[in-house]
């Protein structure tokens, strides 16, 4: 079975703070032409900065463009189980392929707590139910035997793991391994071809905003059995991902790195971090050296 790539699309931003749903489906569409599926309302799509119902119709848009090409994940976690579930069935009655449940932030959760956040969820709707771990974001973290236990879900299809540490994405590929149809997907865009080797189903990144044809290439590469490109690729890849982080709060270094390819894009809501002049020059620099400008 093919692994798949998932870019996670940024959200884009009008001057006033309004969402652009029509530069959105343009990124939807530069997306598409590249080979990568779309994850919506996630990190680095400002998921947090977005109303209900911003959500619901950000969700709608990307379905509608897609227009069944390629695969959409949508995360719909919040901290309260509340909040997540109305969210939840309605991605559910919009169609789309996955629904990630983010670990709640702000609220500290037991283990058990998770557990029943994620079940709660999970029987609520038809559409397979992804984890997401990030827990530098969300002070939460699936344990690798919660996700094990969360496995037996007959409607928990897998998890996101953001988290960067090779030893939580072994623990949770060991899961996989041992639980046929459980997937695990990698977030951390230096280890994108280390997960495929390692059984990853595929994997949802971020910097694909701004590479999308490189992370494609290193998808294409692993799957055709050419891992000497595969590996050319995801050097290309990792070397990007070190020099634009290096400047910042890496999706706010994706957005503007995005903003100085194609203004279209916006800005990210405040408080969201403040372009300079030297910064913008740093990353134009960086965006000239792999010819992306």
């Amino acid at each position: 079975m093919s692994k798949q790539a998932f870019v996670a699309l940024v959200t884009c931003f009008n001057d006033d703070e309004t969402i652009n749903y029509d530069a959105t489906r343009a990124q939807v569409r530069r997306q598409v032409d590249a080979g990568n599926n779309i994850m919506c309302a996630g990190t680095n799509g400002d998921f947090s900065a977005l109303t209900y119902d911003e959500k619901v119709r950000l969700t709608e848009e990307v379905v509608d463009e897609v227009a069944g090409r390629v695969k959409v994940i949508v995360n719909a976690g919040m901290p309260a189980t509340f909040e997540t579930l109305k969210l939840a069935r309605e991605f559910d009655r919009i169609g789309v392929d996955g629904i990630a449940v983010i670990t709640p932030f702000f609220i500290a959760c037991t283990q058990d707590g998770l557990i029943r956040h994620f079940s709660t969820v999970a029987d609520a709707v038809e559409t397979p139910i992804y984890l997401y771990d990030i827990p530098a974001r969300t002070q939460n973290h699936i344990e690798p035997e919660t996700a094990r236990r969360l496995s037996g879900h007959g409607n928990i299809a897998g998890i996101k793991d953001s988290g960067g540490a090779k030893e939580t994405l072994e623990a949770y590929l060991e899961v996989a391994r041992d639980v046929e149809g459980f997937e695990v997907y990698s977030g951390p865009d230096h280890l994108v071809l280390w997960a495929l080797q390692n059984g990853a189903a595929g994997c949802i990144s971020g910097l694909g905003n701004a590479m999308p044809h490189v992370l494609a290439g290193i998808l294409n590469a692993f799957n055709s059995g050419d891992i000497a490109e595969a590996e050319r690729q995801q050097a290309i890849y990792s070397a990007f991902r070190t020099d634009l982080y290096a400047l910042g709060f890496a999706p706010a270094m994706v957005k503007r790195s995005l903003f100085l390819q194609d203004s279209s894009v916006g800005a990210s809501r405040e408080p969201a971090l403040l372009p300079n002049k030297t910064q913008d020059d740093q990353i134009e620099e960086i965006l000239h050296r792999y010819g992306l400008l």
